[in-house]
C-alpha cells in the first residue's frame, strides 16, 4: 500500500495564495469574499486547501440540499450526462415533464417554467403579473421592505433594500415596498395600477423573519378583493427547508382558513437542484376567472438553458432522496432542536444573543446590539460573529447587520448539528 505523505505546510500556503492572486487579477470584485480557499467537501463538512475542515452550517446559502459529493446526485449527474445534457426548449423531453408534475403535486394545479437560477424565476413572475395586468394599464408590484428578489435590474428595484439599488439608478418602474407583516400599509399603497403582491414566506436576506399566518391569510384575501395575483417568492426559504416544500405550508399549519390560502404563483431555486443551478416558478392553473398558468404562452417568455435534462434530472434525484430520506421532517425536528439549544445559549448570555428566529433549517441568530468584543473592529456585529465561527472552524452567513443565518443541508445528522451548537457556545462564551 502506497504511503500517504502529507503536503508541506509551505506548498499549501502557496497554494492558496495562488488562488487568492488568480482571483485578484482575473475574477470581477462584486463579492466580499472570506478569506478561504476551499477544496473539497463531503456531507455537512468542507476542508480548505490547507486542511482545515469546516462543519458547513451555510450550504452554500441554503443551496446544497443534501450536502456536498453526494453519491446519488453525482450517479444522477453522471448517468444523464452520458445520454443528453442539453436540447432546445422547442422539444421535449422526458425529466422536465417529469419534474414540473413533482412541483405541482406539492403545491396545486398548474404549471411550471424552468429558469437557470433564483433571480430569473422572479423576473418570469413579474412579467406573468405584468400579462395578467396588460390590457388594464396595471403593471405595479408591491413589495416588502428587508425584502430579497435578486440581482438584476428588476430584481433589485423589487428589492426593499436600497443599499443593493445605489449606483445602478434610474430604478425599473413598478415596484414599491412596505413594511413586512404590516397588512394595513399593504392594503393603503394599492392604487388602480396595482397588479400583484409579492413576499417572501420567510425573509432571508431581511434577517430571517418569517410572515405571521394572519399577515397571509390577510393577503390572500386582500389579493381577492382587489383582482390582484398574491406572489411567493420561495427561493431561499423553500424546498423542505422550514419542514414543508414552500415555508407558506408550514407557517399555515393548524390555522383555520389555511385551507382557502394558495398563491398565485410560487418562484423557486437554491435547493431545487441541490447545488446544480436549477430555477422555476409555478403558476396556478386559473383564478379571477383567468387560465393563469397558460398566460405566457409561446415567444411570451423563454430560456437557453432553463430546464435542460441534465439540471431536471439531477432535481428529479433531489426530490427522490428528500421524499424517501424523510429529510422535511428532519429540518423541522433537528431544526427545532438546534433552535431550543441556541435559545437556551441566548438566555444564559443575552448580552451577546438578542433571540433565536426561524424555523426547521432557516434559523437565524439575532445579536446584542452593543458587543464590546466587536468595537472598533470596523465592521458589523454579524460579520465580526461569523468570522468568529470561521475561525472555530463553522461555516455561515449574515443577514443584515445584527443576524447570523444557519441554512444546513437538510441531511444534516443530529451529531453534526450538536457539534455546530457546540462550536457555537464557544464562540459566544470567547466573547462574553
Amino acid at each position: 500500500m502506497k504511503e500517504i505523505v502529507p503536503t508541506p505546510p509551505a506548498i499549501v500556503h502557496n497554494e492558496q495564495q495562488a488562488v487568492l492572486g488568480l482571483f485578484q487579477k482575473y475574477v470581477v470584485p462584486s463579492y466580499g469574499r472570506f478569506e478561504l480557499v476551499l477544496a473539497r467537501g463531503q456531507g455537512s463538512h468542507l476542508w480548505d486547501v490547507n486542511g482545515k475542515r469546516y462543519l458547513d452550517l451555510g450550504g452554500g446559502i441554503a443551496v446544497c440540499s443534501l450536502g456536498h459529493a453526494n453519491a446519488e446526485i453525482t450517479e444522477a449527474l453522471v448517468e444523464q450526462s452520458r445520454r443528453m445534457v442539453h436540447v432546445s426548449n422547442l422539444y421535449y423531453h422526458e425529466p422536465q415533464g417529469r419534474l414540473a408534475q413533482q412541483i405541482v403535486r406539492h403545491l396545486a394545479p398548474g404549471k411550471v417554467f424552468f429558469s437557470n437560477s433564483g433571480a430569473e424565476a422572479n423576473e418570469g413572475l413579474y412579467k406573468l403579473a405584468r400579462k395578467f395586468g396588460h390590457d388594464e394599464g396595471r403593471f405595479e408590484i408591491i413589495t416588502a421592505l428587508n425584502s430579497f428578489h435578486g440581482r438584476t435590474l428588476a430584481g433589485i428595484a423589487a428589492t426593499g433594500q436600497e443599499k443593493v439599488k445605489k449606483g445602478f439608478e434610474p430604478a425599473v418602474q413598478g415596484f414599491k415596498h412596505v413594511p413586512y407583516n404590516d397588512l394595513q400599509a399593504m392594503r393603503d399603497a394599492i392604487t388602480p395600477a396595482t397588479v400583484a403582491i409579492l413576499i417572501e414566506g420567510v425573509q432571508g436576506e431581511g434577517g430571517i423573519a418569517p410572515a405571521s399566518p394572519e399577515y397571509l391569510l390577510g393577503l390572500r384575501q386582500l389579493c381577492d378583493e382587489r383582482r390582484i395575483l398574491l406572489l411567493m417568492d420561495g427561493v431561499q426559504c423553500g424546498h423542505f427547508r422550514t419542514g414543508r416544500f414552500q415555508s407558506f405550508q408550514r407557517l399555515l399549519e393548524g390555522i383555520a382558513g389555511a385551507e382557502k390560502f394558495l398563491p398565485d404563483g410560487v418562484s423557486m431555486a437554491k435547493s431545487l437542484g441541490g447545488g446544480f443551478p436549477i430555477g422555476a416558478f409555478w403558476v396556478r392553473e386559473e383564478h379571477h376567472g383567468v387560465k393563469l398558468c397558460d398566460l405566457l404562452g409561446p415567444g411570451t417568455h423563454a430560456t437557453t438553458y432553463g430546464g435542460t435534462p441534465l439540471g431536471c434530472a439531477v432535481a428529479n434525484k433531489v426530490f427522490e432522496v428528500i421524499e424517501r430520506d424523510r429529510l422535511a421532517d428532519n429540518a423541522r425536528a433537528t431544526g427545532a432542536w438546534m433552535k431550543a439549544e441556541l435559545e437556551k445559549l441566548a438566555g444564559q448570555f443575552p448580552h451577546v444573543i438578542k433571540g433565536v428566529r426561524g424555523l426547521g433549517f432557516m434559523l437565524g441568530l439575532e445579536l446584542a446590539e452593543h458587543i464590546p468584543a466587536f468595537e472598533n473592529t470596523g465592521k458589523v456585529a454579524s460579520l465580526n460573529f461569523v468570522n468568529r465561527l470561521h475561525d472555530a472552524g463553522v461555516l455561515t452567513v449574515p443577514s443584515g447587520t445584527h443576524v447570523v443565518r444557519f441554512l444546513p443541508a437538510l441531511n444534516l445528522r443530529r451529531e453534526d448539528a450538536a457539534e455546530g451548537v457546540a462550536l457555537i457556545t464557544g464562540v459566544v462564551k470567547a466573547i462574553a
